[in-house]
């Protein structure tokens, strides 16, 4: 990670070219060198980091005046740093102090609502390290009215209340705080000379994870982990050592490796896609995973396994055009580093942690990258490696047959199409914010922008399920409608997951549309896109439907000249 002065050289680089995000920065400490160090580290992620600081302890002038600057500026994304060392000062003036937590809490509610009564944007809220104030020592944790007693109740009330705001998002400052240190975060000569809190060394960390919560919210986040195995999975060469000799379990070095695994089981679980690439036989390198008694990930666990004795580029490339997936959307994890040099060199976009060279820094290393925030989760995250693992058998049988239209027929699909509820919101939200090829139009829409729009009469909403033969892929595709006038509708979003790509699904999506529009009497469809540096795979995708170019990249469909577009997908 970059210290302080390389991200404040970064301010005088050129952003013209990175996507502007709007964020406004509201403290009640000094946050000039912090708003440097996000805007710095937003370069290093090709973001323009637009930011409005306000004012030193301005929060609720800014937030509760109509004509204040937080307004004028509009931004997409506000930033509230209020610090445990001013909660302090508040604490020893109350005379309420075991109810301190609720009252603070009860302060940060009303700020958020008055925010969401007056702007569409998204919140990113520190919460509170800890400050021992040594009162009571140790004891303080039977005392309520305690300092740390308060703060980490509050602590915990703000992320259940968080829980209930979808456009909210907590970025854990008291976690950092373990990470780094107490004394790495908080430099008292600077605070009594400059109101600064937060210390130089801590600046990147905390702007690095502020920028990740936005980074993923606009849909650049990491999904799949490529993992090496010997040395990397396990300690030893499986195929020099034979499975009774490689180190794994509970004892010795063999713990870092066990308990590594458990974190990437962890990740596998929350929806991040594992493979393998490791030069070795097949066979051998599978065995480990069918019988070693204390290896924790399973071959289940693994969406993509390759195992050979060809390079790890042309490998890993394999492994991007399987799952269809960006190489900026990949994380590589091997213990050579002539293996990751090699990677680097030739995939740019790839993510390579330089492993530390004692596996048991492994997990702690890994683990402080944050490389894989996140801003949703949902259920069908758990399921992801199932439907790649499906995906495969799909492929594997298409190869036996000489005409696509036969393949397609053979595996039975079945599409559900459902209005946005309260029980696919959820996933409708993850996949606008994942999806980045299949994407029209690239707005990125959270969970409360979901359920505003589907309360909106202005909009008509489609969500789309696929089966088959083979397994659920669940919800994969989004159209928003908007109804400009009583006969035409416009295409706001129309979003899919590419792992459906080539089944017909845009044709059924299209048919679906038209249904709808006829039964409603509209007679015009018009459609955008909007390009990106990902989208280009649905440049022509308007085009190919049938719809006439009308300016450029606008596009209209006559509903009354439409013809029934060919497809093998039956509603369910």
């Amino acid at each position: 990670m970059k210290d302080f002065s390389s991200l404040k050289k970064n301010l005088k680089k050129d952003f013209s070219s990175f996507k502007e995000i709007k964020v406004a920065l509201l403290g009640d400490s000094a946050t000039q060198l912090l708003s440097q160090a996000i805007r710095g580290t937003g370069y290093n992620e090709n973001l323009n980091i637009n930011i409005f600081e306000a004012d030193f302890n301005q929060i609720e002038r800014q937030i509760y005046d109509p004509t204040s600057e937080l307004y004028d500026f509009n931004p997409q994304y506000i930033i509230l740093f209020i610090s445990s060392y001013k909660l302090l000062q508040s604490y020893n003036k109350s005379l309420t102090q075991i109810s301190f937590a609720e009252e603070q809490l009860q302060r940060i509610k009303d700020l958020i609502t008055t925010i969401n009564n007056k702007l569409d944007a998204k919140i990113i809220i520190y919460n509170f390290n800890e400050i021992d104030d040594s009162v009571y020592g140790s004891y303080a944790s039977k005392v309520e009215s305690s300092f740390l007693f308060q703060i980490r109740k509050l602590n915990f009330n703000l992320s259940s209340y968080i829980i209930e705001i979808p456009n909210c998002y907590v970025c854990d400052l008291s976690s950092i705080q373990n990470q780094i240190g107490f004394n790495n975060l908080f430099s008292p000569s600077i605070y009594v000379n400059t109101e600064m809190v937060l210390s130089i060394e801590s600046l990147p960390v905390i702007a690095f994870r502020t920028v990740a919560i936005v980074s993923s919210l606009i849909g650049k986040i990491k999904k799949c982990l490529i993992l090496d195995l010997d040395n990397t999975l396990w300690g030893g060469v499986i195929g020099d050592d034979g499975i009774e000799n490689i180190q794994l379990g509970s004892l010795g070095i063999g713990k870092a490796f066990t308990e590594f695994q458990y974190w990437i089981k962890k990740l596998k679980n929350r929806g991040i896609i594992i493979a393998v690439c490791s030069k070795n036989t097949e066979s051998i390198a599978k065995e480990p995973f069918l019988k070693h008694p204390d290896m924790i990930l399973k071959l289940d666990d693994v969406a993509v396994f390759i195992a050979n004795w060809n390079n790890k580029v042309d490998n890993i490339r394999q492994i991007q055009r399987i799952l269809n997936i960006g190489f900026d959307s990949m994380v590589f994890v091997d213990d050579n580093p002539f293996e990751r040099n090699m990677v680097k060199e030739q995939i740019e976009d790839i993510c390579i942690p330089d492993l530390p060279e004692d596996p048991a820094n492994y997990l702690q290393y890994l683990s402080s990258l944050d490389l894989f925030e996140t801003t949703n989760f949902s259920e069908e995250d758990a399921k992801r490696t199932t439907q790649y693992q499906t995906e495969f058998k799909r492929l594997s049988e298409k190869m036996n047959f000489s005409n696509e239209d036969d393949y397609l027929k053979s595996l039975n699909m079945l599409s559900d199409i459902s209005e946005f509820n309260s029980f696919n919101s959820p996933r409708v939200s993850q996949l606008s914010q994942r999806s980045n090829q299949f994407n029209l139009r690239t707005i990125r829409y959270d969970e409360d922008n979901i359920i505003k729009i589907s309360n909106n009469s202005d909009y008509a909403t489609f969500a789309f399920t696929l089966e088959d033969k083979y397994g659920d892929n669940g919800l994969i595709c989004v159209v928003i409608l908007k109804k400009l006038d009583k006969d035409i509708l416009f295409i706001d979003s129309w979003f899919m997951s590419c792992r459906v790509l080539k089944r017909g699904m845009e044709n059924f999506v299209l048919n679906s549309l038209v249904t709808y529009a006829k039964e409603n009497n509209y007679k015009t469809i018009i459609g955008e896109y909007l390009p990106t540096s990902k989208n280009g795979i649905v440049a022509n995708h308007y085009n190919s439907l049938g719809f006439k170019e009308t300016s450029t990249n606008k596009w209209t469909l006559s509903v009354d000249n439409y013809i029934t577009k060919k497809c093998f997908i039956n509603k369910k």
